[in-house]
């Protein structure tokens, strides 16, 4: 008589012997094997749209802050409070968000001091402009310029919710585009 696989080695190599016999076995159920793949492949559909939908609204909140740039920097006119209030409402409408975060600030560089300093800011949707003069922590974000040159900072934040649980997180996404004035030589707040 021989010994089960069991009496050999215990209870661990019983499981491991009956693994083995299971991972050979060719005689299936297309029942069984459904029920099994079905959640897996569900939750990777799921996945791939969540992810997908994240990174296109991402793409679509930058390319809403680089429209409003380029906005920015072909107007001639100075700007006001309703032009802002209307570019707010146009980054909801680009974005499909509602209550989109905005500021624009004009920027110039002084040769002098060696620093950009803030010309005007003016925000919208809970983002308040900056105090006018120097700023030091975009050293590293915005280009050398040559003196008393200006740019138009554009700040923009969208909140996304993701459509399914898979780990991303609801976060503001953050965008900060810059553009030099293209047909004046300065974009001028109203006041």
């Amino acid at each position: 008589m021989t010994p089960t696989p069991a009496a050999k080695g215990g209870p661990l190599h019983a499981l491991i012997a009956h693994l083995r016999g299971f991972g050979k076995e060719t005689r299936a159920s297309v029942a069984i094997e459904t029920a099994m793949i079905l959640p897996i492949l569900f939750w990777a559909f799921m996945a791939s749209y969540g992810f997908f939908d994240a990174y296109r609204q991402r793409s679509v909140a930058e390319k809403a802050a680089f429209t409003i740039a380029d906005m920015l920097s072909r107007e001639t006119l100075e700007i006001n409070n309703t032009y802002l209030d209307n570019t707010q409402e146009l980054l909801g409408f680009l974005t499909r968000t509602t209550g989109p975060q905005l500021r624009v600030s004009v920027v110039r560089w002084d040769g002098s001091d060696q620093s950009y300093k803030i010309v005007w800011s003016e925000g919208r949707g809970g983002r308040g402009g900056l105090p006018e003069g120097p700023i030091s922590d975009w050293d590293n974000r915005l280009p050398v310029m040559p003196d008393t040159d200006r740019l138009i900072v554009v700040e923009t934040g969208v909140h996304f919710k993701p459509v399914f649980k898979i780990g991303i997180d609801e976060h503001d996404m953050e965008s900060f585009v810059f553009s030099r004035p293209r047909f004046a030589p300065q974009l001028k707040w109203e006041s």
